[in-house]
């Protein structure tokens, strides 16, 4: 059977579902968003996708409103049999999900109806989940409401990062994307509503998410470092005022007298006191500089002994 798809996706996580799609021999034609400034010179970027799309030879398309007229006729063009999206980027209005024949299918990073919405991955890390997933659902106009195709579960570790969470998912949804859709096509599948109990919103994150408050236990300290690594990275204030990102650490035993936000160098690494408990910083990257030890940071400042700044994140939310 040949089938025709329009894929929409634009970072690195939709690039296993666009190969898995070209695995399948469809004929895809793929929607990304525009060339972006990136960088410190800001030079005019194509993003992954349309990368990757051109490195396979497919049609690729940039609209910078998908839903304008323009931008519809010229999808209708391709006369696709079912519409994939993969973190896109923009929201899809009726005209644009009916498009396909088989309809449109999102490939989420959560077992819904848990974290629908921008920041699953490190909403789900944030609060302390034991495993999330993927889920393919059909798309509707509410966010993420869909009903759902299919789910898989993956575990989250107790020191898996973002980052590493956000690999294992997009490989995830790469295999069920080569696994399922073709019998979803086929009319073979039947969807089932999500249920109505357990919907959580994991909203996008904002500055106020990434600045560490000493005052919290030290678990949650630990959680909010794992869930923005690598980016955007937990951050501290150091002695000199600047932004210290804190890339790497973990739970420490017993107790460090002093208050919440003094850090005492243990060797490679440095022990801070939280508002229960410690945490042991591992890595750190100062502002300008390349990531290093804890221990050659506080070397570097000439003492064993320092105090992170407190934060009043009130004014940073957006």
């Amino acid at each position: 059977m040949s089938v025709r798809a329009l894929f929409m996706g634009t970072p690195d996580f939709a690039l296993p579902a666009l190969e898995a799609l070209v695995r399948l021999s469809w004929e895809v034609c793929v929607v990304t968003q525009p060339d972006r400034p990136a960088g410190r010179k800001r030079l005019l970027t194509p993003p992954p996708v349309k990368r990757r799309a051109l490195e396979l030879g497919l049609r690729v398309l940039q609209p910078e409103k998908v839903g304008h007229p323009d931008s519809v006729r010229a999808l209708s063009e391709w006369d696709a049999d079912i519409l994939v999206t993969a973190a896109y980027g923009q929201l899809l209005p009726d005209r644009v999900l009916k498009l396909a024949k088989s309809g449109a299918v999102n490939v989420h990073a959560s077992l819904l109806p848990r974290w629908r919405g921008a920041a699953p991955i490190q909403r789900a890390i944030l609060a302390g989940d034991t495993k999330t997933g993927v889920t393919l659902m059909e798309m509707v106009r509410e966010l993420d409401a869909g009903p759902m195709i299919a789910q898989q579960e993956l575990p989250i570790g107790p020191d898996t990062t973002a980052g590493e969470l956000h690999d294992k998912l997009a490989a995830l949804g790469g295999q069920m994307c080569a696994e399922i859709l073709p019998a979803y096509v086929r009319g073979e599948l039947q969807a089932v509503p999500q249920p109505t109990s357990g919907v959580t919103y994991a909203e996008k994150l904002t500055r106020s998410d990434e600045w560490i408050d000493w005052q919290l236990a030290a678990d949650a300290i630990a959680l909010r470092v794992r869930a923005l690594a690598p980016w955007p990275g937990a951050s501290a204030i150091a002695p000199d005022g600047r932004q210290l990102k804190i890339l790497r650490g973990h739970v420490g035993d017993g107790h460090l007298p002093g208050e919440p936000g003094l850090a005492r160098r243990l060797g490679d690494t440095a022990v801070v006191a939280c508002g229960n408990g410690v945490y042991v910083v591992e890595q750190v990257q100062p502002a300008g500089k390349r990531p290093m030890s804890a221990g050659a940071w506080l070397a570097g400042l000439r003492t064993d002994t320092v105090v992170f700044e407190r934060i009043d994140t009130s004014d940073l939310s957006s």
